[in-house]
């Protein structure tokens, strides 16, 4: 077993059970593309088991901080029966269902979606690249799911050293699928579709605006960043008369429509604009237009913290000019998934958004990703998803 050992006094991060090794916390030792090695403090003392990966500045991630564990078929085996035992326990009312998630289930670089019978896989480290066929063969036996295809097309593989892949790992047939939520039908293409073919993690998310639309009576909503049109199809749902929804992607917008009428709503309550929504926000604030409620919930704005000042910036704007078309007593849902904005900053942005908008509101939710999407107490990174739900002032 090869060995990495670490500079004096960097080893707390891992006694801690954070499973990141930052290169620069490496004093010696190498290996091949996600090979085990075994993570030794400055003074030879046993720290972790985890795969080593040359080419990122997160040179180790750590598959088991037990010295007497062994990183081999079984021991994949039964992380993958852990993450699906704790999906089984969650209420989650859909038959799309993230199974596997990445660090918070002990399988860093693995993402795991089900749809139906299929599973859609992204390995993303060189670990899980490593172990692809023992984690495929495992998926489909735990999950009893028939297919499995491979995502693993996402940019973070390039920081690893590995080519974009994508295909049938396992098993074949069409990749368009169909999901039930909520009660509601959606379709995705799990070959085209973002990240594995759809945003499972705001499915609660979107439970929970169907129901505030009802409650609060909104007739008039704005989806903008409306991928799909989950958050229509919710709006739609709720009672809303009429839901404008707003993408750059002509064949999202398509799927918008389609979603509409296969949920058996009026194809005449849903407007559809292929557009740049900031440029839509500010054409809508021209003229005149007003919302009782709007969802903003926009790509990836900063993918790490060297980018937050500028992200800041375009989250804040999009928020002011979205405070400023909500009617008074209007609902905003707003979000970022952007890993380099916090909470707590992204809180702070849109503050700053309604001081410039010149209007207050009231915080009525604190939101975050759907519950198989956990993020544990060793793995803070995992909350990736936070949003507000925001009621204007009258």
């Amino acid at each position: 077993m090869k060995t990495v050992r670490l500079r004096p006094g960097k080893e707390r991060s891992l006694l801690r059970r954070h499973p990141w090794v930052f290169a620069a916390s490496v004093d010696r030792g190498k290996a091949d593309p996600g090979e085990t090695v075994r993570v030794e403090d400055a003074a030879g003392g046993f720290l972790a088991w985890g795969a080593y990966s040359g080419n990122s500045l997160i040179r180790v991630r750590a598959w088991s901080f037990d010295e007497s564990e062994r990183i081999d078929r079984a021991f994949f085996e039964r992380r993958i029966a852990r993450a699906l035992a704790l999906r089984a326990r969650l209420p989650i009312a859909s038959t799309g269902v993230r199974l596997v998630h990445g660090e918070a289930d002990g399988l860093p670089g693995l993402v795991v979606d089900r749809y139906g019978d299929t599973l859609s896989v992204q390995f993303l480290a060189a670990g899980s690249e490593r172990w692809k066929d023992t984690l495929a063969d495992g998926l489909l036996q735990a999950s009893g799911a028939v297919r499995l295809y491979e995502r693993s097309d996402a940019s973070v593989r390039s920081l690893e050293g590995l080519e974009p892949r994508s295909g049938w790992l396992r098993g074949e047939g069409s990749t368009e699928l169909l999901i039930t939520e909520h009660g509601w039908q959606l379709t995705l293409d799990v070959a085209h579709g973002h990240k594995t073919g759809y945003y499972l993690d705001q499915r609660d998310n979107r439970a929970l605006f169907a129901r505030w639309v009802r409650h609060y009576g909104c007739q008039r909503v704005l989806n903008a960043y409306c991928y799909s049109g989950g958050f229509t199809v919710a709006a739609l749902a709720g009672g809303a008369a009429h839901v404008t929804s707003v993408d750059s992607s002509a064949p999202a917008l398509e799927r918008v429509q389609a979603h509409v009428q296969l949920n058996g709503y009026d194809a005449a309550a849903s407007e559809c604009v292929d557009a740049d929504v900031n440029a839509f926000l500010r054409q809508s604030l021209d003229a005149g237009r007003h919302f009782d409620a709007i969802v903003l919930d926009p790509p990836k704005f900063a993918p790490t913290a060297a980018h937050a000042e500028r992200a800041a910036r375009a989250y804040k704007d999009i928020n002011r000019l979205a405070l400023m078309l909500l009617a008074p007593g209007g609902l905003l849902l707003t979000f970022s998934c952007s890993g380099g904005i916090g909470a707590d900053l992204f809180h702070k942005i849109v503050a700053g958004a309604a001081i410039d908008a010149g209007v207050d509101g009231a915080i009525l939710q604190r939101l975050e990703g759907a519950c198989d999407h956990p993020t544990t107490l060793f793995f803070p990174e995992g909350e990736y998803l936070k949003g507000l739900a925001i009621l204007k002032a009258h």
